[in-house]
């Protein structure tokens, strides 16, 4: 069974820079589509960035371009959102999240099926 473990999160000065990874276990089938997912306090959750199985497709939310990079490792088994030059508004609880295999990323939320729990990032001015 797909497992996804978040880890990075944390307080950060406006203007800082964090990196979250999503680990990934019980790969039987290979390599999901990965995608995040925030959810900041009293708003509903919201798409970030996603990268396909190989890492060839990579998407962006208007919000996190040119400000987030997401890639994963060789062995495929960990993905990374770097966040640089964070705001305020990007204080939220960040979700991994995988498609089933072999699809690849989607702008809609309930095409992922396996969720890890979240990491806390919290950015203050």
């Amino acid at each position: 069974q797909l497992q996804l473990v978040e880890s990075g999160g944390g307080l950060v000065q406006s203007g800082g820079s964090l990196r979250l990874s999503c680990t990934a276990s019980g790969l039987t089938l290979g390599p999901p589509s990965i995608g995040w997912f925030r959810q900041a306090p009293g708003k509903e959750r919201e798409g970030v960035s996603c990268i396909s199985r190989k890492g060839l497709t990579t998407t962006y939310a208007t919000s996190a371009e040119g400000r987030f990079t997401i890639s994963r490792d060789n062995a495929n088994t960990t993905v990374y959102l770097q966040m640089d030059s964070l705001k305020p508004d990007d204080t939220a609880i960040y979700y991994c999240a995988a498609r089933p295999v072999p699809y690849s990323c989607s702008s809609v939320e309930a095409a992922f099926t396996s969720w890890g729990q979240g990491t806390q990032v919290t950015v203050s001015s």
